[in-house]
């Protein structure tokens, strides 16, 4: 049986911020999570400075910060870091001619020279919406999308990749060992690991991280925003989805079930918890207030085992 971490009342208001929370009611679906960091006192993102705009055909643009990353949006741009000019550029690639039905897709920009990253920014074409506690369409988005992507070839960049987010990817698939703080979350990843079982899915590129990048306004089609790849079973994709609104997103406890027909679904949900888990340890700012939501969602994944 997985021990609960002790956590008092649990709620999903202001005061609850961490690595890969967005520190407000519900969630209310507007930041990655692997963005929610900003919500942490860090000071004002500065916005892209003039030759960025002016290289991506914005220069007289005011700079106007919006939720969806955070970004930048400068016109009919869409600004955002990029601190892997080959991730940006393989991304720009893959989603530009990219068409999904039912989808509206943030399509990548080229600079006037025909660059994607310019001074360490990428623009992107906005497009209108809000992250919304739409979860299970969210999912769903999340299947149809990877239907569309499961012909693309592992990225190479993917094995370079050695921030908080790709580390904790290698720790829990098992490729990597290192030592998780265990007040962080490692404790609680020690005791799940160890129930980890093979499962026989079949990896391709995924969006790792749509709760909060999947887009919605009024009845249009969903928008997505900000892709962020990893070499995984389309069904892991949809299983983060579930662990973050589940510890973080006010959904119900009823969303494990109603997907429970995806394949290899109890090992599946363990694995997307413990890349959760793994992120928090590592994670130099999450906080025991984060953790609360994983520890929860724990539960009932143990259930599942």
């Amino acid at each position: 049986m997985v021990r609960p971490v002790p956590t008092g009342r649990t709620t999903h208001q202001d005061d609850q911020v961490g690595p890969d929370t967005i520190a407000s009611k519900a969630w209310r679906g507007r930041k990655s999570c692997r963005d929610a960091v900003a919500c942490l006192p860090m000071g004002t993102p500065k916005p892209p400075p003039p030759h960025v705009r002016a290289a991506f055909g914005a220069r007289d643009a005011e700079p106007e910060l919006i939720d969806a990353g955070p970004m930048w949006r400068c016109g009919d741009g869409a600004f955002k870091p990029a601190s892997s000019p080959a991730e940006a550029a393989w991304v720009a690639k893959a989603l530009g001619d990219l068409h999904v039905p039912g989808l509206r897709i943030g399509r990548p920009l080229r600079s006037t020279d025909g660059r994607w990253v310019v001074g360490g920014w990428a623009a992107y074409r906005f497009i209108e919406g809000h992250a919304e506690p739409r979860h299970d369409e969210v999912i769903s988005v999340s299947l149809t999308l990877h239907e569309a992507l499961k012909s693309l070839p592992r990225p190479r960049f993917i094995d370079a990749r050695q921030d908080v987010f790709a580390v904790a990817d290698r720790v829990s698939s098992g490729e990597l060992e290192m030592p998780l703080k265990p007040d962080r979350g490692g404790e609680l990843f020690a005791e799940l690991n160890a129930k980890q079982k093979p499962a026989k899915l079949t990896k391709q590129v995924v969006h790792g991280d749509l709760f909060g990048n999947v887009l919605f306004v009024g009845d249009a089609d969903p928008g997505l925003i900000d892709f962020r790849p990893y070499w995984r079973p389309p069904e892991w994709a949809a299983a983060v989805v579930v662990v973050d609104a589940l510890a973080w997103g006010g959904a119900d406890d009823g969303i494990i079930g109603r997907w429970s027909h995806l394949a290899e679904w109890p090992q599946t949900m363990l694995q997307a918890l413990l890349f959760r888990l793994a992120v928090h340890a590592l994670h130099p700012r999450s906080t025991a207030e984060s953790l609360k939501g994983l520890a929860r969602v724990a539960e009932q994944v143990d259930q599942l085992l």
